[in-house]
Formats: structure tokens, C-alpha cells, sequence
């Protein structure tokens, strides 16, 4: 007889959990095209391949976050263009990118759909500034104006690298098996005021917050660098692990 779905959308005959991987809507350049394209950089889905779940692109669309969750296993939300300050009650800075409020709505319905219906998130730059936003916290517009390090942007177009001090004692610290990290980071933005709920578990040497949680949820991990170009795959494999739908082995 076939198998009848869950009530919460996720089918546990799926033996390979779905990662859904938010994307940003940018112009494109490609042979003699030019024209706007829902993009995400290729290393965040090499990344869920390499750990075993299967990557699906989500193109921002309003009012399709309810729809998306109940056909993923899993959830990422990548880097890409600053939230819209208005969304924390600020006046946008004149480094502030140019908002994508598709993108901001689409992100904040997924997250509220996801946490609810109990999957697991990874968080990643932007995605920890949205985590952040969603839960009634503020962002750093600009860090050179805050006298941050200056490793946290790195070089036009390229990563830096900075330290990461991991409390030991938190989920993030569980995963990551170690108290200090060296990641590669690119980000003129960081979360100020913690949102409701949220919890710091790693910082910068110069103070930053790079790492958030909510320990009343059961998988929800958001860090402000770049796994996805580092060697070090144990934040998406733990997503992964987490997204398998219970009962499957």
C-alpha cells in the first residue's frame, strides 16, 4: 500500500532530505543576455550534495512560503542584499544595498512556516540579519561606522578570515566540536540588538556577534561567515542529519 504523507507536509517514505536554499533576484550576464535571474552561488548547494540531502532553489514568491515548507525537509537561508532597515525601524544608510522586499517578506513567512512546523535552519550572513529582524532585533548598517575589524568585509569581491569564539556550551558549540573557529567572512552588516528569544554563541574579537540560536526551538542555527567556502562541512551535514523526517534511517 503507498505510504500516506505526515500531517506536516513532510513524506517519511523520502528516504533523502530536501534542503531548500533561498536565492536573490539579481541582473544576470550571460553570453548576450542580460536580464534579472533568481540566483544562489553554486557552493551552498555543492554543499548539501556533498552531504547528503538533495538541494532545491527557492525563487522569493509572495505568498508561497506555506506551500514551500510542506515540500522541504530542511531550510537555508543564504547571503545576499541587506534586509531593509525599515523592517527595524531604521532610516537605510547610505552603504545600505538597495532592498529586495520580495526577498525580506518571502525569508521572514519562510522562517515563521519552518520553525512552527518544527524543520530545521541554517542561517548564513544575511540569513542571520533576517533571523535576527524576525525576532524584533536591530543590525549594524555599517561596520566601518561601529569601528569593527576591518577582516569582517575582506577584499572587493574576495572572503576574508577572522576568528570566531564558540560557546561551548551551546548547540553551536555542540556541532562544531571546538571553542574558537577561523572562518572566511564578507559582510559590511552584523546583528546589534538580539531579537526576542535569541541567543548569542559566538563572537568576533572585536565584540560582533556571529553566531545566534533560540534554544526553545529544536534546530535553529545562524552564523554571520561563510561555511560554504570553508573546508569544514559539519554545519550542513548537522542540517542534513536534522532534516531526515522521523522514522527513516
Amino acid at each position: 500500500m503507498p505510504t500516506s504523507p505526515r500531517s506536516d507536509g513532510r513524506n517519511p517514505a523520502r528516504r533523502t532530505p530536501v534542503i531548500g536554499i533561498t536565492a536573490g533576484e539579481l541582473v544576470a550576464t550571460y553570453g548576450l543576455w542580460k536580464e534579472r535571474c533568481s540566483l544562489v552561488p553554486a557552493d551552498y548547494v555543492h554543499a548539501v550534495t556533498r552531504t547528503g540531502g538533495v538541494p532545491v532553489v527557492l525563487a522569493a514568491a509572495e505568498g508561497a512560503a506555506e506551500a514551500v515548507i510542506e515540500r522541504i525537509d530542511g531550510l537555508m537561508l543564504t547571503g545576499g542584499v541587506d534586509v531593509d532597515p525599515a523592517r527595524f525601524g531604521a532610516v537605510a544608510h547610505p552603504e545600505t544595498h538597495r532592498p529586495d522586499p520580495v526577498r525580506d517578506r518571502f525569508e521572514l513567512d519562510l522562517l515563521e512556516a519552518a520553525t512552527a512546523r518544527g524543520l530545521p535552519v541554517l542561517a548564513i550572513c544575511r540569513g542571520i540579519q533576517v533571523v535576527n529582524v524576525w525576532r524584533g532585533g536591530t543590525l549594524h548598517q555599517h561596520l566601518p561606522d561601529v569601528g569593527a575589524d576591518p577582516d569582517h568585509l575582506g577584499q572587493p569581491g574576495a572572503y576574508g578570515s577572522h576568528r570566531v569564539r564558540v560557546d561551548p556550551a551551546s548547540r553551536l558549540g555542540a556541532i562544531v566540536q571546538r571553542a574558537e573557529l577561523e572562518v572566511p567572512t564578507h559582510h559590511h552588516q552584523a546583528v546589534d540588538r538580539l531579537g526576542e528569544g535569541l541567543r548569542g554563541c559566538g563572537w568576533s574579537d572585536d565584540g560582533l556577534v556571529e553566531a545566534l540560536e533560540d534554544p526553545s526551538l529544536p534546530h535553529l542555527v545562524a552564523v554571520q561567515w561563510h561555511p560554504e567556502m570553508g573546508n569544514d562541512p559539519v554545519l550542513f551535514e548537522n542540517l542534513v542529519a536534522a532534516a531526515v523526517p522521523t522514522g527513516v534511517t
